[in-house]
């Protein structure tokens, strides 16, 4: 059940919602000299139905997200003219359907779930977009290489390395991150600009470029796109509170 002064979604609202969110996206990234039009929001629909990523495309959002495979497999088949981003933890026995399901896959966490989904991705002839989730904020309940060994692979030529050079059908394309729950701006900011960081430092040492970086939800995306975020995924914002 929504909250009694909660307004009924529809797709104006979604637009109104939309139209503001990137007014304030985009000053926030004038503020700290980057480019206003260098981030794309991904419209995140978990918790709600079909009904709702059909609202969102018909005003144009046209990249949505979702946090479980099972939950997104009818809104797929119902509404399959968009690009869509699988944004949680990805379970290595969902990786079939993930490769069939969706277009880019924010959340690879070890390397052996990046090479099951490379061999998914020849199997079904897919070429899914991959960003390697990082747990930079340390929490047990949030999924992520080890900060602390990623930081280490990115100048080094190991097991991580040769993962992403063997990939001849999936396509590494950048990193993700979450802020730590309740951080303040200071925090996050910290939090995205080393996301930045490690991100240039893989990019140095693989030689490729890796265009991406996945941060920022509702609470934190002015920080997350202030940082250099290329790919902000909200819901609340968009969307209101998830129903009961």
């Amino acid at each position: 059940m929504l909250p009694v002064d909660e307004p009924r979604l529809t797709a104006d609202l979604i637009r109104a919602r939309h139209e503001r969110l990137l007014v304030r996206l985009r000053e926030a990234a004038e503020r700290a000299g980057r480019d206003p039009d260098g981030f794309r929001i991904v419209a995140v629909t978990k918790g709600f139905g079909v009904d709702v990523a059909r609202m969102a495309l018909e005003i144009g959002l046209r990249r949505i997200g979702e946090n479980r495979v099972q939950e997104a497999l009818p809104k797929v088949a119902a509404v399959p003219a968009v690009e869509w981003h699988l944004v949680g933890h990805l379970q290595s026995n969902k990786a079939r359907q993930a490769v069939a399901a969706f277009d880019w896959v924010h959340s690879v966490d070890d390397v052996p779930l990046l090479r099951r989904l490379e061999a998914m991705a020849h199997d079904a002839g897919r070429q899914p977009q991959l960003l390697l989730q990082v747990n930079l904020s340390r929490e047990a309940t949030k999924s992520g290489f080890d900060a602390d060994w990623f930081e280490a692979e990115t100048v080094s030529h190991g097991e991580l390395a040769v993962a992403i050079r063997e990939l001849r059908h999936a396509r590494v394309l950048g990193l993700m991150t979450m802020a730590r729950g309740g951080a303040g701006e200071d925090e996050a900011r910290a939090t995205f600009a080393r996301l930045r960081e490690l991100r240039d430092r893989l990019e140095a040492s693989l030689g490729t470029e890796l265009p991406e970086l996945s941060m920022g939800m509702t609470a934190d995306a002015e920080a997350a796109v202030g940082e250099g975020a290329t790919l902000v995924r909200v819901g609340t914002a968009l969307f209101g509170p998830r129903p009961d």
